[in-house]
């Protein structure tokens, strides 16, 4: 297991920066107005991107947006993100810094079993989100997708407040921000504490999934993730075979940019 010492220190740092607050009920799944009162995306409908365009990234250490969070996973009902499931409702599946939700959503069909989470920390872009799966949910005659939902959550600060620990089948961190400068390396979502979290909520023989662009960023993530007593790396020639893998490419926006790019 992960050193829990650890796990606790780092909890209590980040505790100690941010008053713990009650979980609202509907957290992750409000809605948000950009418009004088207008509805953007009729109830239902799929939403259209140009209205939830946002800043590329967000700062995560200074962010502060009044993010209210729980102060354990106990305190949250996830039955309010997932519909039509039976059993203990809980994710099992994270995608951090979702974007848009093309992994979120592809993730879906692929893993019905599974509950994917999309966690996002933009308001507008989490919105969309929300609205795009909601929308898959209300097509056809069966409906899809009932097995996805999104939440506005500050990962690097609070996962442990909303994932239990092993909890998870799988991590997806796809085309995160490089922050190129050193001075903010600290900012970059992959460090070895951040790697001790993840794998303090993965179960055992779980996956985390890191994907980039950035030569320099790869190697990072090699660097940081091989040094890392609790991970091993996955041989390319078995990683290729994985379909989730593929879905990183093709349905996450920068990874469609890339294969337009060859």
């Amino acid at each position: 297991e992960p050193d829990a010492k650890k796990t606790k220190l780092n909890t209590a740092s980040s505790n100690e920066k941010n008053q713990l607050l009650p979980l609202p009920a509907t957290i992750g799944l409000e809605q948000y107005s950009f418009t004088d009162g207008v509805d953007i995306t009729p109830s239902g409908a799929m939403p259209q991107k140009k209205y939830y365009r946002s800043r590329a990234h967000a700062n995560p250490l200074s962010f502060n947006d009044n993010l209210s969070y729980p102060k354990s996973p106990d305190a949250i009902d996830w039955r309010s993100y997932y519909s039509n499931l039976s059993g203990p409702v809980h994710p099992t599946v994270l995608d951090i810094g979702c974007g848009f939700g093309g992994l979120t959503c592809s993730l879906s069909p692929l893993l019905p079993s599974s509950r994917i989470m999309g966690m996002e920390i933009r308001a507008k872009v989490c919105e969309y989100v929300r609205l795009r799966i909601m929308s898959l949910r209300n097509e056809g005659d069966k409906g899809t997708h009932h097995n996805a939902a999104v939440i506005r959550v500050n990962t690097m600060k609070n996962l442990l407040n909303y994932i239990a620990p092993g909890t998870l089948s799988k991590i997806f961190i796809c085309f995160p921000d490089p922050h190129f400068k050193t001075k903010n390396h600290r900012r970059r979502i992959v460090t070895y504490d951040l790697l001790t979290e993840y794998a303090y909520v993965l179960a055992p023989g779980s996956k985390l999934y890191l994907i980039t662009d950035v030569e320099e960023l790869h190697n990072w993530h090699v660097e940081k993730s091989d040094s890392h007593e609790m991970f091993e790396r996955i041989p390319d020639t078995e990683a290729i075979k994985d379909p989730c893998v593929k879905l990183m490419i093709e349905t996450t926006e920068e990874g469609k940019k890339v294969e337009r790019s060859g």
